[in-house]
């Protein structure tokens, strides 16, 4: 580790503040969330009383302290909903689940700070700043804006190898070995693993393209946004995560045939895969042997190999958090399973499995309804065929994003608190959309960009 890691980790909420003070606040927002968790360092500190100190944390504190001090009206209007329930429960299970296991209250107080400052902050900032359709947009070309950053960085490490962290910082984050993939490497940038990367620019390539073809957004800074979509989703193809590449052509294909067919029967489907999977998982009412199998067949043994291993650690794993289903077993690794003759935890590659590991059956319905809920909220009140007009298609295209991120944590663990702020502002969207929808559907004739004025500027 240089000494650039902690100059920059504990510099980075000053610098926060003062992009609060040169820019307007919602811009501050997410320059401070999309250059704070694509460009800090993977870099832990353990600080008294605190979660540990990293870029999530570092982040989350550093645009909450300039909230209140630069919008400070904003953020006491604040009023909690019904659909903020979910955020409220998963953050304060944790210290349930601490007085369950005897762990104590100073635990339990200090498992739900973690959750706060890990998800609690960013759906917070999201319920404040990202509850209307421009807002949403402006989220959306973020994402995308944070993706184009990322293209010459990715092609730099799929040629040189994931070395920029190690170049800047002085280690890598991951073991070399797992960068290897089809014949070259899957970049690792800043992020925590290659497989953070390749999800994120593959939801990064979804928004692109579905905001694009929709009309929503024209250009990014002077870039077409046809041309930025390309460039995005090409890297993210060449990022070399299967899963990512195949959860980005499975939404595109919904979205794209729930508007063509005028029904969100598709959208239904694709927000209830994930429940529906964790539900027959932790009944035992499926193996999941035919999932790989048809990895197998169609994409490789060395994937269905891996995919096996997690599927059996995931029997193992539920089948222990079982023993406690109300609030789980608690942190400190008390969810996993010890080998007696290696001594070594089972694996817990998936985060719900985590999640009704140390939180049980309360943490992780929470936790889902936390991430689908909002998305529920879109497609129940707005139909498919509105999806692809410019004023919903942003939103449209952040909660097909959260569904898939949903999708994603049924085998991988990497929590993104970009999403995060979609997954707060979205609710009060949803209802925004379901009042224009209605009103169209009232008057057959009458265009739905008529019904909302278009919140879309030619370029950006």
């Amino acid at each position: 580790m240089t000494a650039m890691v902690p100059i920059v980790m504990f510099g980075w909420i000053p610098v926060i503040l003062i992009l609060f003070a040169l820019l307007p606040v919602r811009r501050a927002v997410l320059a401070a969330f999309v250059v704070g968790w694509l460009f800090l360092p993977e870099a832990g500190f353990k600080l008294p009383g605190m979660p540990d100190y990293n870029k999530i944390t570092a982040t989350n504190l550093g645009v909450l302290i300039g909230a209140i001090l630069f919008d400070s009206g904003r953020v006491v209007k604040f009023r909690a909903r019904f659909f903020d329930l979910p955020a409220l429960v998963y953050c304060l299970s944790p210290f349930c689940s601490a007085l369950s296991n005897g762990l104590g209250a100073y635990e339990g107080l200090s498992a739900v700070a973690f959750n706060i400052f890990l998800w609690g902050i960013p759906y917070f900032i999201g319920r404040v700043y990202f509850n209307d359709l421009i807002a949403m947009r402006e989220l959306t070309v973020a994402i995308v804006c944070g993706a184009l950053l990322y293209v010459p960085l990715c092609l730099y490490e799929m040629r040189f190898g994931p070395t920029l962290h190690k170049i800047l910082f002085g280690y890598i984050q991951q073991t070399f070995s797992e960068a290897k993939r089809w014949g070259g490497y899957r970049p690792t940038v800043f992020l925590q693993h290659g497989l953070a990367v390749g999800m994120f620019m593959c939801t990064a390539a979804l928004v692109a393209i579905w905001t694009w073809r929709s009309r929503a957004i024209q250009n990014i800074y002077s870039i077409p946004m046809g041309l930025a979509a390309v460039a995005i989703a090409v890297t993210a193809v060449l990022c070399k995560s299967t899963g990512a590449i195949l959860l980005l052509v499975g939404a595109l294909g919904v979205m794209w045939a729930s508007v063509k067919l005028r029904s969100k029967a598709l959208l239904v489907c694709l927000v209830i895969s994930a429940p529906i999977y964790m539900g027959v998982r932790t009944l035992g009412l499926w193996s999941g042997q035919q999932l790989v199998n048809l990895t197998a067949d169609y994409i490789g043994a060395d994937r269905a190999e891996s995919l096996a291993m997690r599927i059996r650690n995931e029997d193992r794993l539920v089948g222990k958090a079982l023993e406690r289903p109300v609030f789980g077993w608690g942190r400190f690794g008390r969810n996993h399973i010890i080998d007696t003759e290696t001594g070594k935890h089972t694996v817990t590659d998936g985060m719900w499995v985590i999640a009704i590991g140390q939180a049980g059956l309360v943490g992780l319905i929470s936790f889902t309804l936390l991430l689908l809920l909002p998305v529920w909220l879109l497609v129940h009140g707005c139909h498919g065929r509105f999806w692809s007009q410019p004023a919903i298609a942003p939103a449209a295209a952040m909660a097909v994003l959260l569904v898939i991120h949903m999708i994603d944590n049924l085998f991988n663990a990497m929590p993104n608190p970009i999403f995060m702020l979609g997954a707060g502002g979205l609710p009060q969207v949803a209802a925004i959309c379901a009042a224009a929808c209605a009103k169209a559907e009232s008057k057959a004739v009458t265009p739905i960009r008529e019904v909302i004025a278009r919140p879309v500027l030619r370029r950006v």
